[in-house]
């Protein structure tokens, strides 16, 4: 074992760089399959796609590996009925651009690379690799637990075998092998911790005794004992939020938003959506949807609502008669002022309808004489995810030209049960409520000094925040990222360091955006190893001091 070679993702536009002369070296001058050029570096034509593993000693790339996901692969192309020749029902990965540097073929490096993509491409579900070996590196496949299958490929000059990989086999292959179990890198450069720390704003993390709760054998909805948990959940929901009352459906906080656009429909008069970010575009296209008469006053991502704000919304729209934003936007991080929307929308005679997804059940909410509301059992709340929750301040009327699982009314006369319900996920949000309950607060994230510090501290290290300071989420850190790095390569360097970070979504990764939820209160450990490992991302002078 080579003990000061560290195996990790690429991440950083010195280590891309790097691998673009290592693929130049490798199959330009020494296998002639692309043609040179004057800058001695080549671009693999999928580099946008690729994941890419790498050998480092001393800060140098010594090896490298590609993985790539999408199809069609480049082994597409070579073999045109690529899977007739696979088995069918696996989720696949191709494993492409195979490099190391002449001084360190003969040794483990090559072996202990394979082994890392092997690790990698388990942890994130795939159990089945292809992969074009290089003739000449046959042996080293097949001791992987790689399988030819198909004609060779590639030219007589540059000859490919296309071969692939399960993942049985490759267990089996590091289980009789004491070269492969021994010869990886320390597990600290190559294993994330178990369990990882869950950051994500959506699933959260849950307790034990939620999943204990899900866990146990489902009863019927029809059953006397279930509608009667079912009204006293929506009676503790409603004293948690003061709302009027709460319907739950299964279904996702999605489901919650349509419920409340078809609602709005029965209103008199058009209607005002205010949108600072992702969520609250999302508002529009549900309302656009519904095909309902509003004004969309579609600010920058971020800005926070501030009554200048508002009162130019307001005089671009044409006498609305209510008004519908997100609480919390969870995309920029940041969390408006909830007083301040209540007391707009009464001044202006508004019905005021929020999206409180990612608010209620997190921090202490108040709804009274909010119209409508919406919320999931999951975020905030940290139950498991699958029902939909929408808070009414009064009781909806009865709308026959509703869908019948859009029509809050019979929602409201069916006591939250007119159809098929699950039990497992209405004891598991019972239990989540509870833990709820006994805290002083009236939520799970309050603006702690964690939450603070960390903000501090990534501002310290170089970083940009999305949310500015007075108008910050308590539990959603948003941040910028250098031009230079995909969020994607960042977060699956923090998932293989322990660290779930939201950053796959399409918003996310189009602005180069990472995120942090704190629902699940991070140590103060923890967070201060969550900066450490993203100081090498930004100029990075010395964080404060985590107290």
């Amino acid at each position: 074992m080579e003990p000061s070679t560290r195996f990790k993702l690429a991440t950083t536009p010195a280590e891309f760089e790097q691998i673009h002369r290592l693929n130049y070296r490798t199959f330009v001058e020494e296998i002639p399959q692309h043609a040179p050029n004057p800058e001695g570096r080549h671009v693999d034509q999928f580099h946008a796609d690729n994941t890419y593993l790498i050998g480092v000693r001393d800060d140098r790339v010594i090896a490298q590996i590609a993985l790539r996901r999408r199809r069609p692969f480049s082994l597409d192309a070579k073999l045109p009925d690529l899977d007739r020749h696979l088995p069918p029902g696996r989720r696949l990965v191709e494993v492409r651009l195979l490099a190391v540097d002449p001084a360190h073929r003969n040794g483990p490096v090559p072996a202990q690379l394979l082994q890392f993509a092997a690790r990698h491409c388990h942890a994130r579900g795939d159990d089945l690799a292809v992969i074009s070996g290089a003739v000449r590196r046959l042996r080293l496949y097949r001791a992987m637990g790689f399988e030819p299958f198909g004609p060779l490929v590639g030219t007589p000059a540059a000859p490919y075998q296309p071969m692939l990989l399960t993942l049985e086999n490759f267990t089996h292959a590091t289980l009789t092998r004491p070269s492969l179990r021994h010869g990886l890198a320390p597990a600290a450069e190559t294993d994330a911790p178990r369990p990882p720390v869950n950051l994500l704003p959506g699933p959260v993390a849950v307790s034990p005794a939620v999943l204990a709760a899900f866990a146990q054998p489902p009863t019927s909805h029809r059953t006397p004992a279930f509608v009667e948990q079912v009204a006293q959940l929506r009676r503790r929901l409603a004293a948690l939020t003061r709302a009027g009352d709460v319907q739950i459906l299964p279904g996702s906080g999605t489901l919650a938003n349509d419920v409340v656009a078809a609602q709005l429909a029965a209103l008199p008069g058009p209607g005002l959506i205010v949108s600072t970010g992702e969520f609250g575009e999302r508002l529009a296209d549900h309302a656009r949807r519904a095909r309902l008469d509003f004004h969309w006053a579609r600010l920058p991502w971020g800005t926070p609502l501030t009554p200048a704000v508002l009162a130019d919304a307001l005089s671009a729209a044409s006498a609305p008669r209510w008004l519908w934003l997100v609480h919390h936007e969870t995309s920029t991080g940041v969390l408006h002022d909830l007083a301040l929307l209540k007391s707009f929308a009464d001044q202006h005679r508004l019905a005021l309808c929020l999206d409180c997804m990612s608010s209620v059940g997190a921090i202490a909410v108040d709804l009274s004489g909010v119209h409508l509301a919406t919320a999931s059992s999951n975020k905030g709340l940290a139950a498991l995810a699958g029902l939909a929750l929408v808070f009414h301040q009064n009781p909806p009327p009865p709308r026959a030209d509703l869908p019948r699982y859009l029509d809050l009314a019979l929602w409201a006369a069916a006591d939250s049960v007119p159809f098929t319900h699950s039990s497992n996920l209405i004891a598991a949000l019972d239990v989540a409520l509870a833990e709820i309950e006994r805290l002083p607060s009236g939520g799970r994230c309050t603006q702690n000094d964690g939450a603070a510090w960390l903000r501090t501290a990534l501002a310290a290290a170089g970083f940009t925040l999305v949310a500015p300071a007075p108008h910050a989420s308590p539990i959603i850190v948003t941040v910028q990222l250098p031009p230079t790095l995909r969020s994607a390569d960042v977060g699956a360097h923090l998932e293989h360091r322990g660290f779930l970070a939201s950053h796959q979504s399409a918003y996310l990764a189009a602005r180069h955006w990472i995120q942090f939820c704190l629902i699940g209160a991070p140590s103060p450990a923890t967070l201060a190893t969550l900066v450490t490992e993203l100081r090498p991302f930004a100029a990075a002078p010395t964080a404060p001091r985590l107290r």
